[in-house]
């Protein structure tokens, strides 16, 4: 149990940035495998003008998630937007890709894009070997 607890310690620490003992080597750098997009309607836009998009908005999403380019799509509970994780690497596809969809080109949403990768301090973990 105490190693557990010590892993989970060396994780959260690490995510902060800060180490306890397993050596003050750089984390390696980890891989953009995902992007986070949080999408919001843009400030003073009228509801009406959304809702007359709406619905080709929803076709052109729904392509996008049966060509595997958009994983798992989500509303945000406070009725605001949207929430996308995409299957893409590059913030810059990522941007051109959302930015083409009906709300975008009439410029009523805008995306908060953010890189995912894998948990980076898992490799901070005794016993985990450094990659080359």
């Amino acid at each position: 149990m105490k190693y557990a607890l010590t892993a989970a310690l060396a994780v959260a620490l690490g995510l902060a940035g800060l180490t306890i003992g397993y050596g003050q080597t750089a984390m390696q750098p980890t891989p953009t495998t995902k992007i986070l997009a949080i999408g919001t309607i843009n400030p003073g836009v009228e509801p009406a003008r959304v809702f007359a998009i709406l619905p080709e908005e929803v076709r052109e999403t729904a392509n996008l998630y049966l060509d595997g380019k958009i994983d798992q799509w989500y509303s945000q509970q406070n009725g605001k937007g949207v929430v996308f994780i995409l299957n893409l690497t590059d913030p810059a596809a990522a941007h051109d890709m959302l930015e083409k969809l009906p709300l975008g080109q009439a410029h009523l949403m805008s995306f908060e894009l953010i890189p995912l990768g894998p948990l980076a301090p898992l490799r901070r973990l005794p016993g985990m070997a450094p990659k080359p």
